[in-house]
């Protein structure tokens, strides 16, 4: 069942939303060559609960930290630990904020130091045109499936592949809520857009192939040819005004 938010609620996500914007800015000036990704999940988790939230990530369904940080080939739910930053690797950074009980969620993808490759700049082009491009789509009257088109056509229109096996969700009291919201597929299929809606939109893209694995430890998914791949998100709910995105700082 798709839960529809009243004004209210959604200013409460805004907060959230915030707070999640917030911390991610503090950790992409933060993660320098040489800084750990545990040093940036310590940092989060200060930052977050010293706003008076909770992190949404830590301890959910046995998640052990407070950040997803996915480094190159990692697409998304990499476990922060002792690797070391190194320049011009693609750091994936996804925070998630429970706040005034309601989420935020978002994600963003930079290269460490700064320096990428030219290939590595046109795919984080990619991911970030495929978001925008889905945002777009998040008005009344359309169809769920209009955002997932547009992301898949951004993306594989520059060359990249976007990820099948995990998608992006409806949030609000809880972290992942109705509908589903896929990065692929033809447009004008699925439930109606209707104002009150929240959606965390997701798209993962791949430099190669779409096709990914989980690792070992149960959390780290990674693409299978071993190509890099990016995550870029924002909680955006639809209003009558056309998309509001929740998690600007």
């Amino acid at each position: 069942m798709i839960v529809l938010k009243t004004p209210k609620e959604i200013e409460i996500m805004r907060e959230a939303g915030r707070l999640a914007a917030r911390v991610l800015r503090a950790l992409e000036a933060e993660a320098l060559p040489g800084v750990t990704t545990a040093d940036l999940d310590r940092l989060a988790e200060r930052l977050i609960t010293e706003a008076g939230a909770v992190p949404a990530f830590k301890g959910y369904r046995g998640f052990p930290a407070t950040i997803c940080t996915s480094i190159n080939e990692q697409v998304v739910h990499g476990i922060p630990g002792p690797r070391v930053l190194r320049s011009g690797e693609l750091l994936s950074i996804d925070v998630g904020v429970r706040y005034g009980g309601y989420y935020g969620d978002a994600s963003v993808t930079f290269a460490v130091g700064g320096r990428a490759d030219r290939r590595a700049s046109r795919l984080m082009e990619a991911g970030k045109g495929a978001l925008a491009a889905g945002i777009e789509k998040a008005v009344p009257g359309g169809r769920l499936s209009d955002i997932s088109h547009a992301i898949q056509s951004f993306a594989e229109g520059r060359g990249f592949s976007v990820v099948r096996d995990y998608v992006g969700h409806g949030i609000g009291q809880a972290m992942h809520e109705d509908p589903q919201v896929p990065n692929f597929g033809p447009p004008g299929q699925g439930p109606l857009l209707k104002p009150g809606m929240v959606l965390a939109i997701e798209p993962m893209v791949n430099e190669g192939d779409y096709a990914v694995t989980c690792l070992k430890d149960g959390w780290t998914v990674v693409t299978v040819d071993r190509k890099r791949s990016v995550h870029y998100e924002h909680t955006v709910a639809v209003t009558e005004d056309g998309p509001f995105i929740l998690t600007l700082p």
